[in-house]
C-alpha cells in the first residue's frame, strides 16, 4: 500500500470512476483510469482504500488527512 498512489486516486477520480476500476480489476479487464501499483493486487488495494476514504470524507465531512488516518487505523487493527 502506497499512500501517494491512494492520494492521487482520491484527488483525481470520482467515486464512480473508482468503483468501475475496482470491477475492472476483479474481472481482469483493462482499466479506464491510471492506477499505480506493482501488480493487480496492489492496484486493487489502492482503489479500495481510495473508495473507503472518499466515502468517509463524504459521510463524516472530513478532509483527506483525517480520512486517511482513520483508514490506516482500520488496517492496523485488522492485521494485528
Amino acid at each position: 500500500m502506497k499512500i501517494p498512489a491512494i492520494k492521487q486516486l482520491v484527488e483525481n477520480y470520482t467515486l464512480e470512476d473508482l468503483v468501475a476500476a475496482e470491477a475492472a480489476i476483479i474481472e481482469e479487464q483493462q482499466l479506464a483510469i491510471e492506477v499505480a501499483g506493482d501488480d493487480e493486487g496492489e492496484q486493487l488495494t489502492h482503489v479500495l482504500a481510495a473508495v473507503w476514504i472518499l466515502n468517509h470524507m463524504q459521510d463524516e465531512e472530513s478532509d483527506f488527512k483525517t480520512a486517511l488516518r482513520e483508514y490506516t487505523k482500520k488496517v492496523r487493527v485488522s492485521i494485528s
